[in-house]
């Protein structure tokens, strides 16, 4: 065969293949660009594989460690510093801040150790696993809204790297884009060698993190600026907890439309009580510890003015510095907050992975564009959102956030009903089925019950920019409870009607 029919059968993908979302890697021996980056790929040990299913003979990673360590360096970083700190910020205080934060992170983990045990039983990625729960073309809906939540993470993680390394370069004049650059620039390299790479760094990466966390504890005690504040009562106070409430379970359960993207590798023989112990305790562990560490950071700006100052100039950067360097640990201290920008990598790594296995996983077409090019568009992205959402942070967070609680709230109730009603645990899924359109649910259900999710939001949200009419009611948001419910409720009578109708 000539090196341009090579080209040719490289390049023109089946009808059928791009129908259904999936085409073959390239030929050892391509000579088209695709195949040419992907021979680039293997020659420095780059992963190269796509979105398509890790058969069982490649899931040989029977540690357990790996995705423990993984989830525990992936939130120990400094952005659930900025999440704790908006406690107060929405009317509470300590106490009742700390409560929220245990409660409602306890809430949004359970579903990301609940979707972690498909990867070793299935060996699919998460959005693609969503065929089976969906339906092919409405998956699509959850895939596009995960693509939009991978910028969104990686922006919020990137702008508080930046702001720390905004406030340290301050006399030397570095703008905030430089840093975000930097922080980008650094998590696209190590996304580029994948899976295995990823673990490894995440593998160590937590340490000196939680070393500087420690510091952190040790010189706002001994600046005498943390107080509780006063624990509220009353209509108002319970509508703060809502809406902090529904920020920090949007923290946590984010991590659910990744999940088995970071175990696909994992035998199918893995003990899954084990598994889902190690997935949940490695996220709830490090979350509230860091969230409650921004807390007891951000309640000293009640009572010191040099802290207060710092919050306003520069947020959670500015605030660092003022406990870290300023009459402090001077140049240990800036040392300090350079480690801790450099941290916020470990966060932003991850979604820029699953960006590429999302948007391989969205269409055909882009089966075709290796995952290569994926990370470098993703790192665009990340800039170009990051730079104007740096100068309104807390706004950009705490709705960002918010809006993450809505949305998976759905994804969790109707994959959940799905996995137990219909295929009646692991046993119902056939792994051919996932590129036949033609054997997966017809996706009618999924779009009704996101709808009405949808509606059920709009009702309960309270956000800058809109409060729904029962939020008004509440006093506070209340859109990712009644999203869940509605969504559940709507699946559970449309779902057996539809399977009744097609019998898929």
């Amino acid at each position: 065969m000539s090196s341009s029919d090579l080209e040719k059968n490289a390049l023109d993908v089946s009808e059928k293949d791009v129908a259904v979302g999936y085409a073959e890697p390239a030929a050892a021996h391509d000579v088209s660009l695709y195949g040419r980056i992907q021979t680039f790929a293997n020659s420095y040990a780059m992963e190269a594989r796509g979105v398509e299913r890790v058969p069982e003979d490649e899931r040989t990673d029977t540690s357990l460690l790996r995705p423990g360590f993984f989830f525990f360096s992936i939130n120990m970083v400094v952005t659930c510093l900025s999440t704790g700190a908006l406690g107060p910020q929405v009317g509470l205080q300590f106490w009742d801040s700390l409560c929220v934060i245990v409660f409602f992170t306890a809430l949004g983990t359970l579903p990301v150790a609940w979707f972690s045990l498909f990867g070793p039983k299935l060996g699919f990625r998460q959005m693609l696993l969503g065929r089976y729960w969906f339906g092919f073309y409405g998956a699509k809906i959850f895939t596009f809204l995960n693509l939009i939540s991978c910028v969104g993470w990686s922006a919020i993680s990137t702008i508080v790297g930046a702001q720390m390394l905004h406030t340290v370069a301050a006399d030397h004049n570095v703008p905030p884009w430089a840093g975000v650059l930097m922080i980008t620039i650094m998590a696209f390299v190590l996304t580029l060698f994948g899976y295995r790479v990823v673990h490894t760094y995440e593998k160590y990466s937590w340490l000196p993190t939680l070393i500087i966390m420690f510091v952190i504890i040790a010189r706002l005690k001994m600046s005498g600026a943390f107080t509780t504040g006063t624990l509220a009562t009353g209509t108002i106070e319970a509508g703060s907890v809502l809406t902090f409430g529904s920020v920090i379970f949007g923290g946590a359960a984010g991590w659910t439309t990744f999940a088995t993207d970071y175990v696909v590798y994992q035998p199918k023989n893995t003990n899954l009580y084990k598994l889902f112990a190690v997935v949940f305790f490695s996220i709830y562990v490090p979350i509230v510890f860091v969230e409650l560490i921004g807390l007891s950071c951000f309640m000293g700006t009640f009572t010191s003015e040099r802290f207060a100052q710092g919050y306003n100039d520069n947020s959670m950067g500015g605030l660092l510095y003022a406990i870290l360097v300023q009459d402090s640990l001077h140049g240990f201290g800036s040392f300090c907050l350079v480690i801790l920008a450099l941290s916020t990598v470990g966060g932003t790594c991850p979604n820029n992975y699953s960006f590429g296995l999302s948007i391989q996983a969205l269409a055909g077409i882009f089966n075709k564009i290796p995952r290569i090019i994926w990370a470098i568009i993703s790192s665009g992205l990340f800039i170009a959102v990051s730079i104007p959402a740096y100068y309104s942070f807390e706004e950009y967070m705490e709705d960002f956030m918010g809006i993450m609680g809505y949305w998976v709230t759905s994804y969790i109730s109707i994959a959940t009903i799905e996995h137990l009603l219909i295929r009646r645990g692991f046993g119902g899924y056939n792994f051919d089925d996932y590129n036949d359109p033609s054997k997966l649910p017809p996706g009618y259900s999924t779009l009704f019950a996101f709808l009405v999710g949808v509606g059920a939001m709009v009702v309960g949200m309270s956000q800058t920019w809109w409060t729904g009419p029962l939020a008004t009611l509440a006093k506070g948001d209340i859109g990712f409870e009644i999203t869940l419910g509605f969504s559940a409720l709507a699946y559970v009578l449309a779902r057996p009607l539809e399977y009744k109708y097609f019998g898929r």
